[in-house]
């Protein structure tokens, strides 16, 4: 009994001496601890939006119509007078849910073909063909022939980025896979008697899961980027919702008289995916068992 106790308490401590470890690294990257901050702010920007927005992002005041950037109007307002700062805050909500929803699906999809491959040596040379040829054809070609065969729509943004950008997670886990089901712990599960699903579920994926949270992160800002260039080419979110890429949409054309209708916008998505690609480093960074003990 007393051995068992001593046994819990060093693994007990041994997770937090690794926990504190992940944390120090993390905390000496500036840049991802400033994007990890940037991203804090944006969700809890995103989730109050509708409560802290000055006016209606889709009410249209004409007779207010390319407003400058003043005292009312912080960001100004568009062709139709609508607020731009109202639309800004609102339109985070938007790009931030089809980055979620997406990476969800695609970190899924990724996760579930790329670890029966590295595991399963018969489906390994099956499955990384399909994915080969799903690789070859250009992602956003392949984004816009399924946006144009089913609509455009938030929904249909969120699934087909999700559909058409699993295939580098997939070969990602499948590579962690095949180092790893060599391993002695991986033999002595099978030893053991524990099945396949067992194995991938309880050994071998949690030794995965930090490559895949700094994947997720990094695809977070790809498919905010993927998002505003659709609606901005009228394939994605679709107006009146407020969307940071329909706002550069609808500010093109206005920009020698309305420069703010696209700056704030490009501004918010570049802050945004910068904000990911920092914390995607950092992760990487702060989990790389290369660093441990520094």
């Amino acid at each position: 009994m007393t051995e068992h106790v001593g046994s819990t308490d060093q693994v007990v401590t041994e997770y937090v001496s690794e926990t504190t470890r992940v944390w120090r690294n993390f905390r000496r990257h500036r840049l991802a601890f400033a994007g990890m901050i940037t991203i804090i702010l944006l969700c809890l920007l995103a989730i109050v939006s509708s409560y802290i927005v000055p006016y209606d992002p889709t009410e249209q005041n004409v007779r207010n119509s390319l407003a400058s950037p003043g005292p009312e109007h912080w960001f100004g307002t568009d062709q139709w007078g609508r607020d731009n700062f109202s639309r800004v805050v609102v339109g985070s909500r938007v790009s931030l849910s089809v980055g979620v929803v997406a990476v969800a699906i695609l970190i899924s999809i990724g996760v579930l073909i790329g670890a029966i491959a590295g595991y399963n040596r018969k489906l390994d040379g099956p499955l990384m063909r399909f994915v080969d040829m799903m690789m070859s054809i250009p992602q956003f070609f392949l984004l816009l022939t399924i946006v144009a065969l089913f609509g455009p729509s938030l929904f249909m943004t969120m699934l087909v980025i999700g559909l058409t950008g699993w295939m580098g997670t997939a070969r990602l886990v499948r590579g962690e896979f095949l180092a790893l089901r060599e391993k002695e712990f991986v033999e002595a599960a099978r030893c053991l008697g524990l099945s396949g699903r067992r194995i991938i579920t309880h050994h071998l994926l949690p030794n995965t899961l930090a490559v895949i949270i700094v994947q997720a992160s990094i695809y977070m800002s790809q498919a905010i980027l993927i998002e505003s260039s659709l609606s901005y080419l009228g394939l994605g979110v679709q107006p009146p919702t407020p969307s940071w890429g329909v706002m550069l949409s609808q500010g093109k054309d206005y920009m020698r008289h309305g420069w703010w209708g696209t700056v704030y916008p490009g501004l918010a998505i570049f802050i945004t995916v910068m904000a990911f690609n920092f914390l995607g480093d950092g992760l990487r960074d702060a989990l790389d068992p290369r660093l441990r003990g520094r």
